[in-house]
């Protein structure tokens, strides 16, 4: 049964989209061998290659080819699934072969290529916590984040001690792809990246490997240079949405603490999900003065200005206009500054869409100030919540997406412990909050869970209300609307 693990591998790699044909069966086995060691290999839990590489990474290990490590195991896995995967060459090929037919079509191949090869996650993907919470912003989607792998701490130790490359320059750089990887630095033997032109410039089409939503695309610029939201970036989100009209695709703000992770690199998010924040609806209208545009304040925590239009470059028009006004924009009176000591404040997270036959931006207003009494940032989430969210808040979850840290896993379940009055070992910070729990409802082992949700929920919605700019209240709101009558 052993020899089926090669056999059926060999069977996978002929009928995918891969170079390979049943004359090159041999030589391909060969090439298997050349990674795992000679000998039989073991046995595969089942015929789908996600666990006949396993068995061929087993196999290796045995064989004293490469070290029991998850970072030479995930080398040699991505190498071996690299044996399923088309050359880039061919992939754009056959991307934009099927893009002809329709764009869903190129890209639910593109999809399914990427989760078949592993380059997508899915098995890592299906351990997060997901569910939705009813709160006073709406329905918002929490998760708690468990797909990415722990760092090994030797692994990571024995990262210092490596000549430092500067290849490549980081993850999303278009160098990545096919690259071995290496200690502390991710396998991508078997990533592939469809190449698009935007604003006559290549970008790069890609999938994440730890999807946080449905087919969560990136979008990156071939030129490594810094994150920028202006004209150029509207132009770009809306020109995406029209060649790929099922998805919708944002940029994640370009300052620091209201800006994501990756500032280095210039990218965009997008995919085929419709968050919370894009069903919610207008609270009242405002004139924006540009032809072919209407706008809206959307009810919505954060401060979300929505334009409507079936034209793109109208959009762009009416998105640089209000930019132009936030970067500069003051107002004492709700802690809105737009500089202090020199230093710019303001930006925007844009998001763009489709909804029929409109093209619709969102521009959510970002303020990156700190104070003595919010040394974290003032529209950031307050240290009152903290236990449950610290880190920035980007563009997944402006939209009422939460991705909250591992830790929350191990950390909910001692809280809940503590809410049965069980044995339990509940972090000193999240006694404030389980006691208001138990002090607001009458728990039992059979609602505690869906309390503890609820709650999560509660202070996901408080967390995005930290990050409104111009609060939902009667002051923020009158401040909002002098802001609008300021745009004309």
């Amino acid at each position: 049964m052993a020899q089926d693990t090669l056999n059926t591998f060999l069977d996978a790699i002929v009928v995918s989209p891969s170079p390979y044909t049943a004359l090159d069966r041999q030589y391909v086995a060969n090439r298997i061998y050349a990674l795992v060691g000679d000998g039989t290999p073991q046995d595969a839990a089942s015929p789908d290659p996600i666990d006949l590489v396993a068995a061929l990474v087993a196999t290796a290990i045995a064989h004293g080819k490469i070290n029991d490590t998850p970072s030479e195991r995930e080398i040699l896995d991505a190498q071996l699934m690299d044996l399923m995967t088309p050359l880039p060459s061919a992939l754009n090929r056959g991307f934009w072969d099927r893009y002809q037919i329709s764009p869903s079509t190129a890209t639910d191949w593109f999809y399914q290529l990427s989760r078949a090869n592993n380059y997508i996650k899915t098995r890592n993907i299906a351990r997060n916590v997901v569910f939705d919470a009813d709160t006073a912003a709406g329905q918002l989607e929490i998760t708690i984040n468990l797909s990415k792998p722990e760092k090994d701490p030797k692994a990571i130790a024995a990262a210092r001690n490596q000549p430092k490359t500067g290849y490549p320059l980081d993850q999303l750089c278009m160098t990545n792809e096919g690259y071995l990887g290496r200690l502390g630095y991710p396998a991508r033997s078997n990533h592939r990246i469809v190449r698009v032109m935007l604003g006559g410039e290549t970008w790069g089409f890609q999938y994440s490997p730890y999807a946080y939503f449905t087919e969560h695309a990136i979008f990156l610029s071939q030129e490594h240079r810094p994150m920028k939201v202006d004209q150029h970036a509207f132009t770009n989100l809306l020109e995406i949405v029209r060649q790929f009209p099922t998805y919708f695709v944002g940029s994640n703000a370009d300052l620091p603490i209201v800006g994501g992770s990756m500032l280095s690199h210039d990218h965009y998010q997008g995919g085929k999900h419709t968050f919370p924040m894009m069903k919610a609806p207008l609270d009242r209208e405002f004139d924006v003065d540009v032809p072919g545009v209407t706008a809206g304040v959307v009810q919505w925590p954060m401060t979300d200005l929505r334009l409507r239009g079936q034209h793109p470059e109208d959009l762009v028009n009416a998105a640089v206009k209000i930019m132009d006004h936030w970067v500069d924009y003051s107002d004492d009176s709700v802690d809105v500054r737009a500089y202090t000591d020199g230093t710019r404040h303001h930006t925007i997270t844009p998001i763009a869409y489709r909804d029929g036959q409109d093209f619709v931006l969102d521009l959510v207003l970002r303020d990156n100030q700190t104070s003595a009494q919010y040394p974290d940032g003032i529209f950031h989430p307050h240290q009152d919540v903290q236990h449950i969210k610290k880190e920035n808040i980007g563009l997944i979850e402006v939209m009422g997406r939460a991705i909250l840290p591992a830790r929350l896993k191990t950390e909910m379940a001692e809280v809940t412990k503590y809410l049965l009055d069980q044995p339990n070992q509940m972090a000193e910070m999240h006694r404030a909050w389980a006691d208001q729990l138990k002090q607001a409802h009458q728990i039992t082992a059979e609602n505690v869970t869906g309390i503890v949700h609820q709650a999560m929920g509660d202070v996901f919605a408080r967390v995005l209300a930290d990050a409104g700019v111009f609060k939902r209240d009667q002051t923020g709101q009158a401040a909002l609307d002098r802001f609008l009558r300021d745009l004309i």
